[in-house]
Parts: structure tokens; sequence; C-alpha cells
């Protein structure tokens, strides 16, 4: 039997109907949102209690692991010139606990998805870190991108990168710059 890849998925300006139906289409059973801060959202449908209501209608179970995954750390050390530096944060103890769970899940073969505020995976931090830390480990990745499409981990980083990984180190940081050093 083939093993079901991780897949990750954002909300951005999706209506909770349309983002659910994705999750139904995918198959998805655990829904591990990797936000940092969950109650805060600009559509009260993905505030976190809300969107435990919405996902557990449709039979599917929240699990937050946005203190493990999550990719606004509250650890200074995290941090290079005020962004989140990803190749940091892959070091602490934290943020391999939630990568140990996920690999268990991936070896259960369940479907599990990420989810995050940012439609496009590529501006997200579960491509730059949580993705690509899985497909070093040989997890296979795939993202429910803006259009509702599937796109592997590669091609998401050669939609970074041009397919040009070493000319593009800044991506393993935040976009934006979230400390004042």
């Amino acid at each position: 039997m083939d093993k079901i890849p991780i897949f990750t998925i954002g909300y951005g300006n999706r209506n909770i109907d349309e983002f659910l139906k994705l999750l139904t289409d995918n198959n998805i059973e655990f829904l591990i949102d990797v936000r940092t801060n969950p109650k805060g959202s600009y559509n009260e449908d993905y505030v976190k209690n809300n969107l435990i209501e919405h996902t557990k209608k449709i039979g599917v179970r929240y699990v937050f692991m946005g203190d493990t995954l999550g990719g606004r750390p509250i650890e200074e050390e995290c941090y290079t010139e005020g962004k989140v530096d990803y190749k940091k944060v892959a070091e602490q103890g934290f943020y391999k606990k939630g990568i140990s769970r996920l690999r268990t899940a991936y070896q259960k073969n369940l479907f599990v998805a990420l989810m995050c505020s940012e439609q496009k995976p590529e501006s997200c931090h579960r491509s730059k870190l949580i993705g690509q830390t899985l497909s070093e480990e040989g997890i296979d990745v795939v993202h429910i991108d803006e259009k509702g499409i599937i796109i592997s981990q590669l091609t998401i980083i050669d939609r970074i990168t041009g397919g040009q990984l070493s000319l593009f180190e800044d991506m393993f940081t935040s976009r934006k710059k979230y400390r004042e050093d």
C-alpha cells in the first residue's frame, strides 16, 4: 500500500464551506492547526473554537499544534534580524517534538492536513519550514493551493527558488519582521 502524503492547506479568503469541502474531497481525518495564535482571525469561522465546531460536523478532528509547529515561536533564539529563522526553529526541541508527531501520523497512514492562514503554500512556513523538514526525512508532502489543486513540495520549492535553491537561502526566514533586535 502506498503511503498517504502529509497535506497542507491555507484558508486565506476561502469561505468555510469551500474549505471544509476541500478537506472532505481529500479524505482528511485530522486538521492540524499550525498557526501560532488560532484565537484571532479576520474571519470568525477560523477562530479556534469555531473551527473545532465546523470540523466536528464533517467528522474531521481538529488538533492544535501551533505551540510546536507554529510560524512565530516565542523563543527569541528563533529570530535573526527580527525575522523567524526557519533553520534555527528546526533545531529546537519543541519543533522536533511536533515533527515526531507528524512522522507518527505518516507511519500510521493517516489523512492529515496542516493548516495555516496563508492560501498560497509558497508564502507560508508550512512549505518553507515544515514541508522542507518532512521532505528531508523522506516524507511526502503535498499542498492544497489557493485554487484547490494538489501540488508537490518540490513544485512549491521550485516556485519559490526558480530551481536555484542555493541562491535563495533567505527563503528559510519569515517574510515579515516580527521582532526588533
